[in-house]
């Protein structure tokens, strides 16, 4: 028997959660899964039925909603966010002195996972075997700080804060060193890490470190150090239906059951 109207879109537009199952979660977005129906996909429908409302958006956060598509194209949004949005990250590090405690290893490894402020749309991608770089497909990046003790500091003091300087190595110590003509085609980009209070080393007096990075343009799939978000997730808009009147008592009790939803 044909499928109706009103139940194929109740099966194409909820899913529904059950007392001991998951109804709807397949995908039905071609057409002839319902005899009498016509799913026939169209460009125009597309258009009129599918829109975006973005609830809130900062400088690190968005949330938004897609409106008239389907969760597999939703997934297909996130998974790009994550593995195919080019951005730029530290590739090649040359340890010129690690007197820290910290192996070189595990420090390049670090700020390989620093996230970078810059336009990847500046910068091309670096050709394999290039090994120098250039002002059109690296950002050079420096590091070089040594702790030192702090003399004015009072005999009786056991703080660090007072007793050395420099002894704490945070992002915003990585300097940008703009390479050929970069300090003028890219002077506004204000390029350096994203946040400066990543904690990099802990050092004491005598120790330092001296290091230049070259930051390159890439995308999650290949590492990821790429990937220009920290997550990316989606969910289903939820939707309660009251299958019948509640008074008394048990409104109460269902007023404390729905208010996590009510948002």
């Amino acid at each position: 028997m044909a499928a109706t109207t009103s139940n194929v879109d109740e099966i194409r537009n909820r899913v529904i959660l059950g007392e001991f199952n998951v109804k709807n979660v397949h995908t039905t977005d071609y057409p002839g899964n319902y005899p009498g129906y016509d799913d026939t996909w169209s460009l125009q429908k597309f258009q009129k039925n599918f829109r975006i409302d973005v609830v809130q958006m900062d400088e690190t956060c968005m949330e938004f909603d897609m409106v008239g598509i389907d969760a597999s194209i939703a997934n297909a949004f996130r998974r790009i966010l994550l593995a195919e949005v080019p951005t730029m990250a530290v590739e090649k590090v040359f340890i010129y002195n690690n007197t820290s405690i910290i192996q070189d290893e595990v420090l390049a490894q670090r700020l390989g996972l620093i996230p970078i402020k810059a336009d990847p749309r500046l910068f091309e991608y670096r050709n394999a075997g290039d090994e120098e770089g250039t002002e059109i497909d690296t950002i050079q990046l420096q590091l070089k700080i040594k702790c030192t003790r702090n003399h004015q500091a009072t005999k009786d003091s056991a703080d660090p804060q007072e007793l050395y300087l420099n002894h704490m190595v945070y992002s915003k110590d990585m300097t940008w060193v703009p390479i050929g003509n970069q300090a003028d085609v890219v002077a506004d980009a204000n390029i350096g890490p994203v946040h400066g209070d990543i904690l990099l080393a802990k050092l004491r007096p005598g120790q330092e470190l001296d290091i230049v990075m070259h930051c390159v343009k890439g995308i999650g799939q290949d590492h990821a150090k790429f990937s220009p978000v920290a997550t990316a997730s989606y969910r289903l808009l939820p939707e309660i239906t009251l299958m019948k009147t509640v008074e008394g008592g048990e409104s109460r009790a269902s007023e404390t059951l729905l208010l996590p939803w009510s948002h």
